[in-house]
């Protein structure tokens, strides 16, 4: 077996969340009756004429602007042409070579380009229910058709299937923050093709590289390029060449099945579209671009990591999961425990009961959840306590201290402890002795009869520590 480092670049496409489409003003939709938001210009009815939507523009600088590209002076629409049912002029507005952002950077990966083009609309295969005159068919519905999209091209930077899912999960976590989309790949407002080749290690020479498509999820991502990089280093060990191709890959059987040779450049015919004007970002639209961008994900990690004290995986998952960071951050702001104890109860035991949910929409009030943290640090409560307060919360909402007090979980006091843990030594007098001989797992069974006592009102550290004074 040869030893291969995979080269992956990745082309992202992202429906822009505007009020219209890209070139006319029809509303844009989601699962509304199919060709129901269509008008001349988005069915390429003869005559008619495009006018760019400034608001697509604008969302277009912000995501520009946030991945620091280089922005065009002076930017042009292309037309790139090709013939397929969707796409009912026979061409698609897009941008070539002049693209409005280039030369940008998003965390580790370098940013090739950034560029607006409108969508095409959707082919819907029927099976056998769909046939028409005895064969199978497809619908086209264009209501999508015309929908404002930002292509966002990366550099060949990436070398792994889990560094591609992580990069797009932080794409997603900053699209979604600027609030430029929906960002949902299961709806197709975030849809990413894989680019990829591999080179023997330590070779600078690129191979021959593939695209992978229908790949919307993270998961179906990492597993799509995964298999693509096993299928290539097979065909190169068994002395093949790698054909450049579109693949489509089957999440349910994991399989890969060739759609078509991949297209060139010159393939399209690209020529400047002649119904429409450069696009010529002025100073006023560029300041707008840049005021509308907020704190970004990486950003905001850095804050929590540097400001709050958080480790780099927990400031990560609450900056990347905004509803999760805002959450954290009140509840930070009601002051009521130390930043990493909180965080490590939103992002384990609060995520563990909502989920997806958005904590923000929970009956669990952030200034609630703080107080009782605060209650654990403490050692008001044990953690055990906590998570039942917790789970009452969830249901109820409330406050903690008074749930606390309704069903008696505060911490047994010392006198009450001590009894207790000297009753819990003479019923287990055989588990004293193995501890003193040396056996130290024994005295779990002595802990274990002082929290049945104390139902959990005890902290587990301090009863082995009054265990061990006794010994």
């Amino acid at each position: 077996m040869g030893s291969y480092e995979p080269v992956i670049g990745l082309e992202i496409h992202v429906q822009l969340k505007t009020r219209t489409k890209m070139f006319c003003g029809c509303e844009l939709s989601f699962g509304e009756e199919p060709n129901t938001r269509t008008c001349p210009v988005c069915l390429g009815h003869p005559g008619t004429l495009p006018v760019p939507n400034a608001e697509a523009v604008h969302y277009a600088l912000m995501i520009a602007l946030a991945f620091e590209c280089e922005i065009a002076p002076r930017s042009i629409f292309h037309r790139k042409n090709y013939f397929y049912p969707d796409l009912p002029k026979g061409y698609q507005i897009s941008q070539y070579d002049i693209p409005l952002g280039r030369n940008g950077r998003l965390g580790d990966v370098r940013i090739h380009r950034v560029h607006l083009e409108e969508d095409a609309a959707k082919l819907v295969h029927a099976g056998s229910s769909g046939r028409i005159h005895g064969a199978e068919s497809s619908i086209v519905d264009f209501n999508r058709g015309g929908t404002p999209l930002v292509e966002i091209v990366t550099e060949p930077d990436i070398r792994s299937a889990q560094q591609a899912a992580e990069f797009g999960r932080l794409l997603r976590a900053t699209l979604r923050s600027m609030g430029v989309s929906d960002v949902n790949m299961e709806e197709g407002s975030l849809r990413i093709d894989g680019n990829v080749s591999i080179r023997p290690v330590g070779s600078d020479a690129f191979g021959t590289k593939t695209e992978l498509k229908n790949m919307n999820s993270f998961r179906f991502l990492e597993r799509g390029l995964e298999a693509e990089i096993a299928r290539q280093e097979a065909i190169l060990d068994a002395g093949g060449e790698v054909e450049q191709e579109t693949l489509h890959f089957d999440p349910v059987s994991g399989s890969l099945t060739p759609l078509r040779s991949k297209e060139e450049a010159h393939d399209y015919r690209y020529f400047p579209e002649p119904d429409l004007v450069p696009l010529v970002p002025t100073e006023e639209m560029l300041e707008r671009a840049r005021a509308a961008i907020p704190e970004l994900p990486l950003a905001r990690a850095e804050r929590f990591e540097r400001e709050l004290g958080l480790n780099a995986d927990t400031a990560r998952q609450l900056a990347f999961r905004s509803e999760l960071g805002d959450y954290f951050e009140r509840a930070v702001a009601a002051d009521g425990a130390p930043a990493p104890a909180i965080a490590n109860w939103v992002t384990n035991e609060l995520v563990a009961r909502l989920g997806d949910a958005d904590p923000n929409e929970s009956k669990v009030e952030p200034q609630a959840l703080a107080r009782l943290v605060g209650l654990v640090e403490a050692r008001t409560i044990s953690a055990s306590a906590a998570k039942e307060v917790l789970q009452a919360l969830v249901a109820e909402g409330g406050d903690p201290e008074a749930i606390v007090e309704q069903r008696g979980l505060a911490m047994a006091d010392a006198s009450e402890l001590e009894k207790i843990v000297e009753q819990a030594m003479a019923e287990q007098a055989d588990a004293v002795e193995k501890v003193r001989a040396g056996q130290e797992k024994a005295i779990g069974a002595i802990v274990g009869a002082v929290m049945r006592a104390t139902k959990g009102r005890a902290d587990g550290a301090e009863v082995q520590r009054m265990i061990r004074e006794r010994l």
